[in-house]
């Protein structure tokens, strides 16, 4: 009678282990798109990303690198005063953006131009995300905003 005993709980525990990596593989596999990995400019200059890979640009928008065309294509240059990207976005931009300001844009590398599907700018006149901050940090080119 104990080895029955001993058997069913062997498998209620083999059951509960399957159902448990069953769990953890499809939230694992919900999240892989929900991903996006926050890089700066001098980041992607040393190590590129891959093809296909959706992440997350911040820095500065350089200063004269906006250019609008016709069909409502926008091209702006991001930079961390470390290296510069160059962008492009086809939507409509937040009000706050503008050049020297902060932004953070999600999207991914074509052709060497960072394509954004997704643009995020400050909201107030002190904000800047903090990826950003630490990127400019990083780079020694952060001036603290002026109160």
């Amino acid at each position: 009678m104990k080895s029955l005993k001993k058997k069913r709980r062997i498998q209620v525990l083999v059951a509960a282990a399957v159902a448990l990596v069953v769990a953890v593989a499809m939230i694992g596999y919900a999240f892989r798109d929900g991903i996006n990995y926050f890089r700066a400019p001098s980041q992607l200059a040393s190590e590129p990303v891959k093809p296909g890979e959706v992440f997350r640009l911040g820095g500065l928008v350089a200063d004269g690198s906006i250019k609008r065309d016709s069909d409502g294509t926008i091209h702006f240059e991001v930079t961390d005063g470390g290296a510069t990207v160059p962008a492009r976005f086809n939507g409509v931009l937040p009000d706050l953006f503008k050049e020297g300001q902060g932004m953070v844009g999600t999207g991914e590398m074509e052709d060497g131009v960072f394509v954004a599907s997704e643009i995020l700018a400050k909201h107030d006149e002190n904000y800047m995300p903090k990826e950003v901050v630490d990127a400019l940090k990083e780079q020694g080119v952060y001036e603290p905003p002026k109160s």
